[in-house]
């Protein structure tokens, strides 16, 4: 990646609906004007995220969004949708990058973000590239948190049913949303690190103590296990199979799909469905990665798009 900087210019956009979102800028003020999304929903952004451009040709805006990160108030659900997201983009967009257009980059939960701000405001959006790709379609979700990647991660499984009793384990994500939104705090915290457990242990082909680690603090978990199950309890607030429908839009944008073919988390079929709906996007299934941005094979697919679509490499 490239070397490590600090934003040259930080601040909090106030929606005026009881969210201050963070962000801030990086790279180059003159650059090519980007976007970064965090994925989740509810993990915020960190200084690793910075490096995935080269600071000299670009001007990245990276924000956290609604409720996690250094965004306040903390962990709050209220007026937390995944079309309040996009309005926070379009006002980043116009107030603070001050572009017509910008690069949009999502991995994860942050490729639903992008392919949902694309498809609402294809003018905006100079290029996009995704990587994990998901889209919060009922079949993706019961994968993950019902059954499906249960049956390789057996004894991880486990750790992730035990906050649940045994007559609630028909509905898991439901069961979650009732300890996640309750009043007591030591179920709360059971819960959200379990939940945060179970995803930060399956999202590399291998084991990575660094990824473990990353939720492990009490309120960073809190945040994206609330978050993210409240996304998920109501399917990333979409018509089921929305993004897959409308990838007829984005024909006209220059794009990159990125993806391990072992991602348990996001499973490639949806990224196969994705290539198909947008095939006038390069395409890169990774033979040997997971879901992991920061996996060698992935990392490489997407510094290589941020520095094609600089301008650095032929086209």
């Amino acid at each position: 990646m490239y070397p490590e900087i600090q934003p040259y210019a930080h601040g909090f956009l106030n929606t005026e609906d009881g969210h201050q979102v963070y962000w801030e800028l990086c790279g180059n003020p003159e650059g090519k004007p980007a976007i970064f999304l965090h994925g989740g929903p509810g993990s915020g952004c960190s200084a690793v995220h910075r490096r995935l451009f080269d600071p000299e040709h670009y001007k990245v805006l990276l924000f956290d969004q609604r409720g996690c990160g250094r965004s306040t108030p903390h962990a709050s659900l209220d007026n937390n949708t995944t079309w309040h997201l996009v309005a926070d983009m379009e006002r980043l967009r116009r107030e603070v990058l001050e572009a017509e257009q910008m690069l949009v980059f999502g991995g994860s939960w942050g490729s639903t973000l992008g392919l949902a701000y694309a498809q609402k405001h294809t003018e905006r959006v100079s290029e996009l590239i995704v990587r994990g790709i998901f889209t919060a379609q009922q079949p993706e979700l019961l994968w993950f948190y019902q059954e499906g990647a249960s049956k390789l991660f057996p004894d991880y499984w486990e750790d992730y049913l035990a906050p649940i009793p045994v007559a609630e384990r028909g509905d898991l994500i439901a069961a979650y949303r009732r300890r996640l939104t309750g009043t007591d705090r030591k179920v709360q915290l059971e819960a959200a690190h379990a939940w945060a457990q179970w995803e930060s242990r399956t999202i590399t082909l291998l084991p990575n103590k660094a990824q473990r680690r990353e939720q492990s603090a009490d309120e960073s978990a809190l945040a994206f296990s609330r978050i993210e199950n409240h996304y998920f309890v109501h399917q990333g607030f979409m018509e089921e199979g929305q993004l897959l429908r409308d990838a007829h839009k984005l024909h006209q944008i220059p794009g990159v799909i990125v993806q391990g073919r072992y991602d348990v988390c996001t499973p490639a079929v949806t990224a196969w469905a994705l290539h198909k709906a947008w095939p006038q996007a390069e395409f890169h299934l990774v033979p040997d990665a997971g879901h992991a941005f920061d996996e060698p094979g992935i990392l490489q697919h997407l510094l290589a798009a941020t520095d094609k679509f600089a301008g650095k490499v032929p086209a």
